[in-house]
């Protein structure tokens, strides 16, 4: 069977590595190039860098910084932040990074799908929700520009609506528990991981290889992704970047 991809979520902000929780006070923890190196010699499976500030001050990606990632990376790498155009997405593409995660811009124009695939693939288009839980319910919202907007749509539906659209691939971004370690927020996750046809990978909540494991043996054929505990050690948060080993990652799915 084939192993669960796991994937380190590199943030960036003014060029520099920085982790959120719950989306807000970002703080700085290294040099995103010097991350990147060190996944490569972990073999990490697949790279998700997202530039939070791009959207949200309606940033142009930083070209220079892609470059330097992609010229640097050894493993596929996914790079989302101020891509709205279809050019803009050719560009990033032709850098040698594989996939385009587009985010606020698929809520204001959802057909962007279909206009970037048309011209990239499918596989290389990968449309990001930010999702939080209502206040006093047991539903969910799409929240825009890094968290600070709402939508009021609906999770499940606006994921089928994405995928009839040509996403090669939907990831599931917890705002409530970005960065909290505390477990990931299961039953959203299943209601749309069991409507959808295409790749979905989750990020957001992550603080332990038995949370992987759980996600595994709930979804089987899934993305995992993971911020804070592959860059932090131990209960004082030290800033040590980490990755499973190849041992590690087969024994997550020995069982499936």
């Amino acid at each position: 069977m084939l192993r669960p991809r796991i994937i380190p979520c590199l943030l960036v902000k003014d060029g520099g590595l920085v982790k959120t929780q719950k989306f807000s006070d970002p703080k700085y923890v290294g040099d995103p190039i010097n991350a990147v190196k060190i996944f490569n010699e972990k073999e990490a499976d697949e790279l998700i860098v997202i530039d939070i500030d791009a959207t949200r001050y309606a940033k142009e990606p930083d070209l220079k910084l892609l470059q330097n990632l992609a010229n640097e990376s050894r493993m596929p790498l996914c790079y989302g932040g101020g891509v709205k155009t279809v050019s803009q997405a050719k560009a990033v593409v032709s850098m040698g990074i594989e996939k385009v995660a587009l985010s606020s811009i698929v809520v204001e124009n959802p057909n962007i799908i279909s206009n970037i695939a048309e011209e990239i693939g499918s596989q290389s288009v990968v449309a990001v929700l930010d999702i939080k839980k209502k206040k006093l319910s047991s539903n969910y919202e799409i929240w825009t520009h890094n968290g600070t907007k709402n939508s009021k749509l609906d999770p499940v539906e606006f994921s089928l609506k994405l995928q009839s659209l040509g996403a090669g691939e939907i990831v599931i971004n917890s705002i409530d528990h970005d960065g909290m370690m505390n477990g990931l927020d299961f039953p959203i996750l299943e209601k749309i991981y069991n409507q959808l046809s295409i790749p979905m990978t989750i990020i957001g909540g992550v603080g332990s290889l038995k949370d992987i494991e759980v996600a595994v043996q709930k979804f089987k054929y899934i993305g995992v992704g993971v911020g804070s505990f592959f860059v932090f050690k131990g209960k004082y948060r030290a800033v040590m970047i980490n990755y499973p080993t190849i041992e590690e990652r087969d024994n997550l799915s020995k069982d499936q």
